[in-house]
């Protein structure tokens, strides 16, 4: 018999993280609240926060409601089509603030101003790091 490592109970099961992340990117890409999921499931929106962060497991019949009131196949919280998961789309997916953004982003035909909004985002984000590596420095 293979030599099966148990994790420790109170450290979430990595397929339970995974999975929990898909839930929250299709939510958020589908611009759907914790609470309004929540009350389809007939639990509470801080459940589907453990769900999320891969804290509690989904059962499988909790995940096929799931997987029916979005209008995916169950397969889609474990597969990846065969293709590594790229964190940063994960990341991105699970921020609704991100998905707003993009949505936005997508509204604005002129190539012009999307590249002057690229530009201001590069500058944002670099006087953003600049300070927190200026933070992280001893005075």
């Amino acid at each position: 018999m293979p030599n099966i490592h148990k994790p420790s109970p109170k450290t979430p099961n990595p397929i339970d993280v995974k999975v929990g992340a898909r839930l929250r990117a299709l939510r958020n890409s589908l611009r759907c609240s914790q609470e309004k999921l929540g009350e389809a499931l007939g639990i509470t929106f801080q459940q589907i926060q453990k769900y999320e962060k891969g804290s509690n497991r989904i059962g499988a019949s909790r995940l096929q409601n799931i997987a029916e009131i979005f209008n995916v196949p169950v397969s889609y919280f474990f597969d990846t089509n065969g293709q590594p998961e790229n964190p940063l789309v994960t990341q991105f997916l699970s921020n609704s603030e991100f998905v707003q953004l993009a949505e936005l982003v997508a509204k604005i035909k002129n190539p012009r101003r999307r590249r002057v909004l690229i530009s201001v985002a590069r500058e944002l984000a670099a006087t953003d790091r600049a300070s927190r590596e200026g933070e992280a420095e001893p005075r």
